[in-house]
């Protein structure tokens, strides 16, 4: 129970980000720079679970783990500069709600790391990479969406 208790964080990000995703960004649009940072964030992620993934759980893995969500933290926050011109104010509130959920789901999945609970933690990293994928092919190829 408390291993789907841990899922719980993966959930409220999903639905911030459907909203954040298929609202606001398909209503505006992005700039190029938007269009190449959010795929960016979505690989620090997936580096973040890759370690988890990949490697044993050890001191060295927990550090790298540890020290790649806190890059990836702060690299999220890299486009502000830019939702500051181009958002709304409820928009900046949805960014809000996900800069705070960003380090409580990766913690998430260092506590499945810990639990060993590598289903769930192969769910979340194969959403996390479709997810990834969908992005990078959706706002940046023109044979999926029209310039």
């Amino acid at each position: 129970m408390t291993v789907l208790l841990a899922a719980v964080p993966f959930g409220m990000q999903g639905m911030v980000t459907v909203a954040d995703e298929f609202y606001f960004h398909r209503r505006r649009g992005l700039p190029r720079w938007e269009r190449i940072g959010h795929p960016l964030n979505t690989l620090t992620v997936l580096g973040c679970y890759a370690v988890a993934l990949a490697l044993p759980l050890t001191a060295a893995s927990l550090h790298t783990y540890v020290a790649l969500a806190a890059f990836s933290c702060l690299f999220v926050t890299k486009d502000e500069f830019v939702h500051a011109k181009y958002c709304e104010p409820f928009e900046h509130w949805i960014h809000a709600l996900l800069f705070v959920l960003h380090p409580i789901v990766l913690a998430s999945m260092g506590f499945l790391w810990l639990r060993d609970a590598r289903t769930l933690m192969l769910v979340q990293g194969a959403f996390t990479l479709a997810f990834g994928l969908y992005q990078t092919l959706y706002w940046n190829t023109t044979w999926i969406r029209s310039p």
